[in-house]
């Protein structure tokens, strides 16, 4: 099997190759970077042990020849690095894929690897002397200061108190960089190893998407805490700071899947839906009412109510 498929292999070596060089070509590189997963995971499924090792090894070494020689050898180290660093996840998910697990262990594999490996990260970087915490500031500030007075004067809020909730909000932003990264990666490589013959299993239809109950009282919680916690230095301040904009982007999620659910009950095309997810991305002040939507769906017997009107 696997010698039949060898000169595909080596194309999608090839395909990574060519995705890490990416990483050094400015605002490309945001794109390209959300892909690395994809070429690695279709040579761990579909190959053997040692015959990815071959290819992964392969490629990480052109790649670090080619940039050594060209530019400099410390790019050539670095891209090695980032690949090195999305290697733990790629194992995680590829094992599940061979092993025909759902979809949503799979995007949970993949997700809280990537988190880990994150908060190591954060963890080794402060041992070694680093400070990325204080980059991040040092880069927020920088950039306020390039706007005008008028621009700082509409923001009605100090500029160091912006920088200090920013900060506070990292581990949102981690938790949602791993989770859309391992989407990302779960749903281009379904798609790919699916048309190379490999049975993957697929994410219900969003349709039928439901949030757990429990995630009301905790919304709810949540909600009680914010009122009653005023110190910004505290750590639950922190918690609910983070955790509150989660539950409203799952309840806002789930609002979406409701809609596709009528269209689907009233046997209506997709446009209601597409429409919503449109209103949803370019109007942000309706977040609320499809959080407060995706809460009443979670929270009340909607959907049996229209199933037995049906």
């Amino acid at each position: 099997m696997e010698e039949t498929q060898k000169p595909r292999m080596l194309g999608w070596s090839i395909v990574y190759i060519v995705l890490l060089l990416s990483l050094m070509a400015p605002l490309l590189n945001l794109v390209t970077f959300f892909f690395l997963l994809v070429p690695v995971l279709v040579l761990y499924v579909r190959l053997g042990t040692k015959s990815f090792l071959i290819h992964y090894l392969a490629s990480l070494a052109i790649v670090y020849v080619l940039v050594s020689f060209l530019l400099i050898g410390w790019i050539g180290a670095m891209l090695v690095s980032v690949s090195l660093f999305l290697l733990p996840p790629v194992i995680q998910m590829g094992n599940l894929y061979k092993k025909r697990a759902p979809a949503r262990s799979v995007l949970n594999a993949g997700a809280v690897t990537l988190l880990i490996e994150l908060l190591i990260s954060l963890v080794v970087a402060h041992l070694f002397g680093l400070n990325p915490v204080g980059a991040m500031k040092r880069f927020m500030i920088d950039s306020f200061n390039l706007y005008s007075p008028q621009m700082k004067s509409l923001m009605g809020v100090d500029i160091d108190t912006i920088v200090h909730l920013s900060v506070q909000m990292l581990p949102m932003y981690m938790i949602t960089f791993s989770l859309l990264y391992a989407v990302i990666s779960h749903a281009v490589t379904r798609r790919v190893l699916v048309r190379l013959g490999e049975s993957v299993p697929a994410f219900r239809p969003i349709k039928d998407w439901k949030l757990p109950k429990s995630f009301i009282w905790i919304y709810v919680v949540a909600l009680v805490l914010e009122l009653f916690t005023k110190d910004m230095e505290s750590t639950l301040f922190t918690v609910v700071l983070n955790l509150l904009p989660l539950l409203s982007t799952a309840f806002a999620i789930q609002a979406i899947s409701f809609l596709f659910f009528v269209a689907h009950m009233n046997r209506w095309n997709k446009t209601l839906p597409i429409v919503g997810i449109a209103l949803l991305l370019l109007f942000p002040p309706l977040f609320f009412l499809f959080s407060l939507i995706g809460v009443f769906d979670v929270a009340f017997p909607i959907r049996d109510r229209i199933t037995r009107k049906e």
